[in-house]
């Protein structure tokens, strides 16, 4: 196990790297099991949550080879199999579920480990099951266990039970190759849903709607292989960067960041105060997204005189929603966060307390942030979820003195060379190998 010492209180400068879209990554890596040939993706980013699914696909058969960093060869060709599964990657991972839709012309019967992920309370796998068992994909949930059935896919009409994004995702990679076509109504229109339908038009599925709540896909025979498909830019990491510029009050210019999909967020720190330039317009790798720089600049804040929340696309991203807590503490004022999706998200939180936040838990789904405060050091075990470990991170950083942070694969799971960077535009963060 390793971990952080973080000496905080400095300003950073200068440019940073955003990086491709880890939920981009995981979908479109298990998709690649919908095609029985080669797949080349690009902009792959090497997390750790990448390298969990690369395990877990292994163990089923498929075949990986990077040709360069960021540019990985995936061979699904072979026949797949459950009978060593590597379970330790898959408790690891939500995105293990995945396999319940791509694995559903494949194999009849299996066994799938339980899937893991962020600790942030229930996360019920129901709204898959419900939109699954209507293409006739059959799932039971046993004490350690799913057991799958499968029977020969067919189209259907559904109203998603929940407009959950990797609901949203299953339910696709189950229609595409369904006999018939299929209706997905109450659908996210997420970032990662898009560009997996993207993915999957480029191997020649039939998909209308994309970007819309109703999806229209007309089942095909099969799909073919795919070369150097780019994964998207990360719009949370862009958001992650934009919150360490404005928790340490620095004049920060964030690269590549996808637009559309942090405008929401854009206008609530305009509302704040917060000055920022919008820099260099171009599309996308694969020519489906709007591309700026954004550089953050140094501003006096006041806090939100409404609550502040996330929801489905097109409204504030609920994994940006806790990035925004570290900023509310800049801020002149009380705001009322409210994190409504997670049972145990907000909880987290709680943390920032030690490094002298002023946060306030309501219930576990809503707590007031008041500032401006200034941080103090102290040593802290990383929350074991993404957003609220990375949020800990960003507060040593604005907290002037040594800081010590311990357990941080939470972060690792979503950020790739996260450290490095920060330390290339100012930050003083040493890596402490046990």
């Amino acid at each position: 196990m390793s971990y952080l010492i973080i000496n905080g209180g400095k300003k950073l400068h200068g440019e940073v790297p955003n990086q491709s879209a880890k939920n981009s990554a995981v979908s479109i890596l298990c998709a690649t099991l919908l095609i029985k040939g080669k797949t080349t993706l690009v902009d792959m980013p090497d997390i750790e949550e990448v390298h969990r699914i690369i395990e877990l696909l292994e163990s089923l058969g498929v075949k990986f080879r990077w040709i360069t960093k960021g540019t990985l060869e995936i061979d699904a060709t072979a026949d797949l199999n459950t009978k060593n599964i590597n379970k330790m990657a898959a408790e690891k991972t939500r995105a293990s579920i995945f396999l319940w839709s791509v694995l559903g012309t494949r194999l009849k019967e299996y066994s799938l480990p339980k899937a893991g992920g962020c600790h942030l309370g229930e996360r019920t796998v129901r709204p898959h099951w419900y939109a699954l068992e209507k293409f006739g994909i059959e799932v039971k949930s046993t004490e350690c266990f799913y057991e799958v059935k499968n029977s020969p896919l067919k189209a259907a009409k559904i109203v998603l039970y929940e407009s959950g994004d990797t609901t949203t995702e299953n339910a696709i990679m189950a229609a595409v190759l369904a006999v018939g076509k299929s209706t997905i109504k109450m659908a996210s229109a997420n970032y990662m849903v898009q560009d997996l339908c993207y993915f999957l038009l480029k191997a020649g599925a039939k998909i209308k709607g994309i970007g819309t709540t109703t999806l229209e896909i007309e089942g095909v025979k099969k799909l073919n292989s795919v070369k150097n498909y780019p994964i998207m830019p990360d719009p949370i990491v862009a958001m992650t960067f934009v919150a360490v510029a404005i928790t340490t009050g620095s004049n920060l210019t964030i690269k590549n960041c996808p637009l559309e999909f942090l405008e929401l967020e854009l206008e609530k720190l305009t509302v704040m105060g917060q000055k920022y330039n919008i820099k260099n317009e171009r599309k996308s790798k694969n020519g489906k997204f709007d591309i700026v720089d954004i550089e953050i600049i140094p501003s006096k804040l006041k806090a939100l005189d409404d609550k502040i929340y996330g929801r489905p696309f097109p409204g504030l991203n609920i994994d940006n929603l806790p990035l925004f807590i570290p900023i509310l503490t800049q801020a002149q004022g009380r705001t009322l966060v409210h994190d409504w999706a997670y049972e145990n998200r907000a909880v987290y939180a709680l943390e920032l307390q030690k490094l002298g936040a002023k946060v306030t838990l309501l219930d576990p789904h809503r707590l007031w942030v008041e500032g401006p405060i200034k941080f103090t050091p102290n040593d802290i075990v990383c929350p074991p979820a993404l957003r609220p470990g990375v949020n800990v991170l960003i507060c040593m950083l604005a907290a002037k003195g040594e800081s010590k942070l311990s357990n941080t694969y939470p972060i690792e799971r979503g950020y790739e060379n996260f450290y490095e960077t920060l330390n290339s535009v100012g930050a003083d963060i040493k890596i402490i190998n046990q």
